[in-house]
């Protein structure tokens, strides 16, 4: 089994229950081809770098999974079908990296400021 992590733009436009729902066939087309999924992050309406298909705001959602490159591929090609998808973007997450929760706040806000500042002079 392999992690995987997904990012996918969905259409501004498109209701919150058709996004809810491609999302909950994206994640069960994981889960049928062996796979199992992991957290979902839901970004919301950002804006975009470039304008896509006239849009200058997308829908943002990141998914963490793991399973065989088979269930990539069937992600994949499910997501490209997908009228509500914008654009989309899966990766194999390094094994060194999976698994490690991503810090929430940097290490130089953990420091104090008396000692930050004696460790930098």
């Amino acid at each position: 089994m392999r992690p995987y992590e997904t990012m996918i733009i969905f259409d501004p436009e498109v209701e919150e229950a058709a996004i809810q729902g491609t999302l909950d066939k994206a994640l069960e087309v994981v889960r049928t081809n062996g796979g199992t999924t992991g957290t979902v992050d839901r970004w919301g309406r950002r804006t975009l770098a470039y304008e896509m298909n006239k849009k200058r705001e997308g829908y943002y959602v990141v998914a963490e999974f793991t399973g065989e490159p088979k269930a990539s591929t069937e992600l994949d090609r499910f997501l490209v079908l997908a009228d509500e998808v914008m654009r989309h973007k899966i990766i194999r997450v390094p094994e060194k990296v999976a698994g490690t929760a991503r810090p929430k706040a940097s290490a130089q806000a953990k420091v104090p400021a008396g000692d930050a500042a004696r460790s930098a002079g």
